[in-house]
């Protein structure tokens, strides 16, 4: 389990990401801060974050497999 702020922190730069790429390179980057923010939706009602489960699989510090 990873803390809430990691997990804020990681979609602050994903979606920040991804709109500038969407403004300066191609607007389907757009599409991924879409997938982003519906995943946040989702991980509120369902308690289930990808990001979650991958970065505890991966050893990123403060998080852990449950």
């Amino acid at each position: 389990m990873c803390a809430d702020r990691i997990i804020r922190r990681f979609a602050g730069v994903f979606v920040m990401l991804s709109v500038a790429l969407g403004a300066f390179v191609n607007p389907w980057w757009y599409a991924f801060t879409a997938f982003v923010g519906f995943n946040l939706v989702q991980s509120s009602f369902t308690n289930f974050c990808p990001l979650e489960k991958i970065l505890a699989r991966v050893g990123f510090p403060g998080c852990a497999t449950r």
